[in-house]
């Protein structure tokens, strides 16, 4: 659908101001499934919402794949009927045109890597059981409203995943791991993290059952950053569920954690949020200081600050709310080898069951992939055991930040070792 025809449709029909974003994508996914060639697909998604004001009322609709214009508009005006007046408040006319397009790397390419890598794992071991699955998508976001606002994206990544499953009798081990990338895959770093913990399960031991030191990977610390990232929010500053709403300026973590949002990081670069408004690099909290919160246009008017541009969608038929692009955290030093070889008895805790912890911070969790440290050396896997605390205490107890930083998702942090959890077995 054209957008600036629908913006004109919505002003005929009597809307006073209006908004369009639409998103479209292509990805060719490539799936391996015990050890072989599961299959190929392609895939294509559009979708489409329409935002539009009449006498103040607010309508949003939302169209997957093709539909007339005209229906969008006739939806949206019907929804508007239902809903009292807000302010409006839209950005106002810019133009920001990018593209950020990584390698393109065909199935074919993907079956190949996909072969080597599978035997590869499975070479000193046939009882492995494999799957994987590599995409190269190509996505597209344009956003436009009536105020002259006209922004778009074309973005092309890469991703994979990999996974393994050891079965021994009545013991069962899952381990996986991938990269997203803008660039050819070479899974070799992959497959060598997988090897090392699967040599380093190949004993069962018995947990410390007292407070140890705990050695968090990037796969299982990223649950530590999302409730810290919830902190940070602007909107719940705004409602008061923030437990740092009045600690701006003030310690909060230990003086060792730096944590910013640097939204031009490939792969997850990202140039404008989904209100038009340009992402920027923050500083929220360094060396342990809270230094601001993040916000989209509506936060940061009740707060009475300018927007950090993080409004965005978390689907389609949603209004934009607080986000955040790249959550990076700064690292230390040392390899995770090196933070190993400090700990006299703990846990490397590299996967964790279920959900995290809440933003009161307190948590209780189940291992799902952890070894047992004992003078400096993994010792073997710990299993039936449950690690928990309060995050917010333990990271003001950091011991040791390493530099050993990963991508997990969108968050791209070193491994932390933290004191004062307790360990249940």
């Amino acid at each position: 659908m054209n957008i600036e025809q629908i913006l004109e449709i919505a002003r005929k029909a009597g809307a006073s101001h209006a908004e369009v974003y639409q998103s479209s994508s292509v990805s060719r996914p490539v799936f391996f499934e015990a050890n072989r060639l599961k299959q190929l697909e392609s895939s294509q998604a559009e979708g489409c919402a329409l935002r539009l004001w009449r006498d103040n009322c607010p309508g949003l609709a939302v169209a997957y794949g093709e539909i007339e214009p005209e229906v969008l508009v006739e939806k949206a005006l019907a929804i508007s009927q239902l809903n009292p007046p807000e302010t409006i408040d839209l950005t106002k006319a810019r133009r920001d045109i990018r593209e950020n397009l990584g390698e393109e790397v065909t199935p074919e390419e993907f079956v190949e890597i996909g072969k080597e890598t599978i035997a590869t794992l499975r070479q000193n071991n046939s009882d492995l059981i494999c799957s994987a699955e590599f995409d190269c998508e190509r996505e597209t976001i344009t956003l436009a409203n009536s105020q002259g606002l006209h922004c778009e994206y074309s973005d092309r990544s890469i991703s994979y995943y990999i996974g393994v499953e050891w079965v021994r009798g009545e013991d069962f081990l899952s381990i996986d791991d991938g990269e997203d990338t803008k660039t050819k895959p070479n899974p070799e770093a992959v497959v060598k993290q997988i090897l090392q913990r699967l040599d380093w399960a190949k004993k069962n031991v018995a947990p410390p059952k007292k407070k140890v030191p705990i050695l968090l990977t990037p796969n299982a610390i990223t649950m530590f950053w999302e409730t810290i990232a919830a902190a940070l929010n602007g909107k719940r500053v705004v409602e008061g569920s923030s437990p740092w709403s009045d600690s701006l300026g003030e310690i909060v973590l230990s003086e060792q954690i730096s944590i910013s949002q640097q939204p031009d990081r490939d792969p997850y670069s990202c140039p404008f949020d989904d209100e038009g408004a340009p992402t920027q690099n923050l500083a929220l909290i360094t060396n342990g200081k809270l230094k601001q919160f993040y916000s989209d246009r509506a936060t940061a008017k009740s707060l009475n600050l300018p927007s950090t541009g993080n409004g965005f969608r978390p689907s389609l038929g949603r209004y934009p709310t607080p986000d955040l692009v790249n959550l990076v955290i700064e690292a230390g030093a040392g390899s995770l080898e090196e933070s190993i070889s400090q700990i006299e008895d703990g846990i490397l805790l590299d996967r964790i069951l279920g959900g995290g912890a809440d933003i009161s911070g307190d948590f209780s969790i189940d291992l799902d992939l952890g070894y047992r440290i004992r003078q400096g050396q993994i010792v073997g896997r710990v299993k039936d055991t449950m690690v928990a605390g309060n995050l917010y205490a333990a990271l003001k107890q950091v011991l040791t930040v390493g530099g050993d930083c990963h991508w997990s998702g969108p968050c791209y942090t070193p491994s932390v070792i933290v004191d004062g959890l307790s360990v249940i077995g």
